[in-house]
């Protein structure tokens, strides 16, 4: 070629104003409170499943159906209902796509988990976001005046991230009768920590769609585990828009015996909901404000110092994640609980750090 060509070909509209997500990775040794993540392992049965695995096994497409028929068991659902994605962030990114198109919506309070704001935008629809009222709490009111007939998707996380606020049953009810128009997301993340769904739902009322992750109390981030559950009818169209070989047959194969193990799962969680308690009371004593939460995080308000309180516990080992950039959460930065011996390493770190930052309770 004679000519060299100074740019290449221009993305679409959408992908240019689509909104960037950049998490804060790298170096992440040390005790890991940044991501919610299980703090542990995962159940030891899955790593016998792990190394039973043949090398004849990974030349093959990996099958869904089998491994839904399980967590369909498992969860009371029929085998139609329920569809296992690369994560829930996968399962976020099909709901947009399945629903949202030009001159449409999607209904999200916040602050909440930032790739429902990603995916949104990856769509000609528009998002209206409904700011959380006073404390964090769910702005049902608000909710209900911005319904109207374009609206599409309503994206509720129960509890949610990063203020750890549950959503009331009934106020998600209204919602869900409120815009029938409208597929409602109830992601349940955390609902091992919880304890509280609208699984029930599923099948009954069409417009419900419930997400769960593997990756917090299971510990199988790193496997890329999530499942979104519907009726049949929104399933189909779910099932014709996502990748038939998205998730990996090394995360379908581990499933069933991480489902399966539920003493480890009640062991671990019992642990986090311990030092949910712990570390609150430790704040309490340090006078350092936070909200109480139903998820295995407390987001806590440390005020102007927060960069430098964030920087300090990572020079201390102890993985922390600022939240300050998100709606109403300036200042804020969010703690994972994990065991409750994590927990006490974490306090007695944050002790020394408030001291070494000149923190004191005013400036939050």
């Amino acid at each position: 070629m004679s000519d060299i060509i100074a740019s290449g070909p221009v993305p679409t509209s959408v992908v240019q104003r689509m909104k960037e997500y950049h998490p804060p990775l790298g170096d992440r040794s040390g005790l890991r409170l940044d991501f919610n993540e299980n703090t542990v392992s995962c159940s030891p049965r899955v790593l016998e499943v792990l190394g039973k695995i043949s090398g004849a096994q990974l030349t093959v497409y990996p099958e869904r159906g089998s491994a839904e028929a399980v967590v369909a068991s498992h969860l009371g659902l029929a085998p139609e209902q329920v569809l296992l994605t690369n994560g829930v962030d996968e399962a976020i990114h099909v709901l947009c796509q399945t629903y949202l198109e030009q001159d449409t919506e999607m209904l999200l309070p916040v602050p909440t988990y930032s790739m429902y704001a990603v995916y949104a935008s990856a769509t000609p629809a528009t998002l209206v976001e409904v700011l959380a009222e006073d404390g964090f709490e769910f702005p049902v009111e608000a909710i209900l005046r911005r319904i109207r007939p374009a609206t599409r998707v309503i994206a509720i996380a129960n509890p949610n991230s990063p203020t750890g606020k549950a959503v009331k049953r009934e106020d998600i009810l209204r919602i869900i009768d409120a815009a029938p128009q409208a597929m409602v997301l109830v992601d349940e993340a955390y609902f091992h920590f919880h304890g509280e769904t609208v699984l029930d739902l599923v099948g009954r009322v069409p417009n419900v769609i419930v997400a769960r992750t593997f990756s917090k109390a299971y510990g199988l981030a790193n496997m890329r585990l999530g499942m979104l559950a519907a009726g049949e009818e929104a399933m189909h169209w779910l099932r014709r828009v996502i990748s038939p070989y998205s998730v990996n047959g090394l995360a379908l194969a581990c499933l069933p015996a991480a489902m399966d193990d539920k003493d480890y799962l009640n062991n671990y969680v019992n642990e986090v909901l311990a030092s949910r308690e712990q570390l609150a009371a430790a704040l309490t004593d340090l006078g350092v404000p936070y909200w109480p939460s139903q998820a295995n995080f407390l987001l806590t308000r440390i005020g102007p110092k927060h960069s430098a309180f964030a920087a300090a516990m990572r020079a201390r080992g102890v993985l922390t994640r600022d939240r300050s950039s998100d709606p109403g959460c300036e200042g804020c930065v969010r703690i994972t609980l994990g065991t409750q011996a994590q927990t006490a390493s974490a306090i007695e770190a944050m002790k020394a750090v408030l001291n070494e930052i000149g923190w004191n309770g005013d400036q939050a």
